[in-house]
């Protein structure tokens, strides 16, 4: 299973991370990923000045915004 992790920081949360969370859940249930993809909280990825971070098992964190979080879901995880 893929541990897919959203930041809750202070900082990634004002920047939106809890949108960001609904955007996912909403994506995995769309595409029914369920049993390949676990939905995280993390505090605190240390990439505070960027938008909200995420990561994808060990690896990132990247910087996703409510505007291209479906791009970023389908991009690391329906065209793979």
């Amino acid at each position: 299973m893929i541990k897919l992790s959203v930041c809750v920081g202070s900082s990634c949360h004002l920047r939106g991370a809890y949108d960001i969370i609904k955007i996912f859940e909403g994506l995995i249930k769309q595409y029914k990923l369920e049993d390949k993809i676990k939905l995280t909280a993390e505090f605190c990825c240390g990439n505070c000045t960027q938008p909200v971070s995420v990561k994808i098992d060990k690896k990132g964190p990247f910087s996703v915004t409510r505007e291209n979080a479906g791009d970023f879901f389908k991009k690391y995880f329906l065209e793979v």
